[in-house]
């Protein structure tokens, strides 16, 4: 009897171990994409499966197209956090379709006065909306000075002076390479915005996050601005209800994917030059209505 409880007592005990040490060194991936149309009350009304080859559809994508917030000609494109790519149009080095998911691909080689090249896809005037649920499952760049992000911008500015942040922006994932494994949701607005340092904001360890898919989502009604990695929710903005200044998010908005590199904040550390090519693998872009 004694021998029989000293086995189960060490059978136990290196069970034990052995599961222990598996969630410590192996933490779960993404699970398998899930279409959020069977859950009640959310209805798919708009999506990319980039189930096809070559350029990004044009019937979903369009192309913001410059460096550093000018474009080729050096006029000023309104946009651009002293970034050193150029984002070029319907260049497949640097956006195309393959193999069932969308590249995003920052290059090094010379465009212009930049020395990087990448591509930043818009949805505007394609894909726009007024709350919803928005669901990005992808594979990020990594080394220091890449800037991946998936967000959204108002398609039409209608608040204070037009000019940014009085119409609102919502980042629903934002990475820089030299923070590996750490992704960021946040949203920006007149009374709150990164040129104050109290924007909305937090995040969320994602250790695998440059190796392994993982679905970025985001819901957004009249009331409140969650963030999601995986179905795990870190991240809320409440409406307090006291005008546009703190809420101009109830109007439409469009999406946008891109990589940057260096940047304000992607750069901020410098870049390694030794790390490009480097991609953002997009598996679907998925966009559901409430209606129950």
């Amino acid at each position: 009897m004694r021998l029989i409880l000293s086995s189960i007592i060490m059978f136990l005990i290196i069970y034990t171990m052995s599961g222990c040490k598996s969630d410590v060194t192996n933490p779960p991936s993404s699970p398998p994409p899930v279409d959020t149309t069977s859950q009640k009350g959310w209805v798919k009304v708009w999506s990319d499966e980039f189930n096809y080859n070559g350029l990004p559809d044009s019937t979903k994508w369009g192309y913001d197209v410059g460096v550093g917030g000018y474009d080729s000609l050096g006029d000023p494109t309104g946009w651009g956090n002293n970034e050193l790519e150029y984002y070029t149009f319907q260049d497949l080095d640097n956006a195309r379709v393959k193999d069932t998911v969308l590249v995003i691909e920052a290059r090094d080689e010379k465009y212009g006065i930049s020395n990087y090249t990448s591509a930043r896809l818009v949805s505007r005037k394609k894909g726009d909306w007024t709350y919803g649920r928005f669901e990005i499952r992808a594979k990020l760049p990594a080394g220091r000075g890449v800037w991946p992000a998936v967000w959204m911008l108002p398609t039409a500015n209608t608040y204070g002076n037009g000019s940014w942040p009085d119409n609102g922006e919502i980042d629903i994932m934002e990475y820089v390479g030299y923070d590996k494994g750490k992704v960021h949701a946040s949203t920006h607005c007149n009374l709150y915005n990164f040129d104050h340092g109290n924007q909305k904001t937090n995040i969320i360890t994602v250790p695998d996050a440059e190796t392994a898919f993982h679905v970025y989502a985001l819901e957004w009604n009249k009331d409140t601005i969650r963030a999601f990695v995986d179905s795990v929710k870190y991240f809320t903005v409440v409406n307090d209800n006291t005008g546009w200044q703190a809420w101009p998010f109830d109007k439409d908005f469009h999406l946008i994917l891109n990589v940057a590199v260096g940047g304000t904040w992607g750069g901020a550390k410098g870049v390694d030059p030794y790390i490009f090519p480097q991609q953002m693998v997009i598996d679907y872009v998925r966009v559901y209505k409430w209606v129950n």
